[in-house]
């Protein structure tokens, strides 16, 4: 799996920007799986940055979030010191 400051590099500014607007537990969009798996490298290659919850929408497709240390990395909450660079910060 890529680096999460790589991958996350690679979104665009208004993807971090609803990625952050979602929260730390947020349900990600189709979109915002896709934008991750673009991302990432391809079709299905962010599956590694976001997780199932356990629940599913009310089409019946599983629930996902951010995986726990992409969550830290992109919030702040990971104890790492400069993780940040090179990611901007939402206006």
């Amino acid at each position: 799996m890529a680096d999460i400051a790589a991958v996350l590099g690679r979104l665009t500014p208004e993807e971090l920007d609803e990625l952050r607007a979602l929260g730390p537990q947020g349900h990600l969009t189709r979109e915002q799986t896709d934008a991750l798996d673009r991302a990432a490298g391809g079709s299905g290659a962010g599956r590694g940055y976001y997780v199932p919850t356990g629940s599913v929408s009310a089409t019946g497709g599983p629930h996902v979030v951010l995986r726990s240390d992409v969550s830290g990395w992109l919030f702040g909450t990971s104890g790492e010191q400069g993780h940040h660079e090179g990611v901007p910060r939402s206006r």
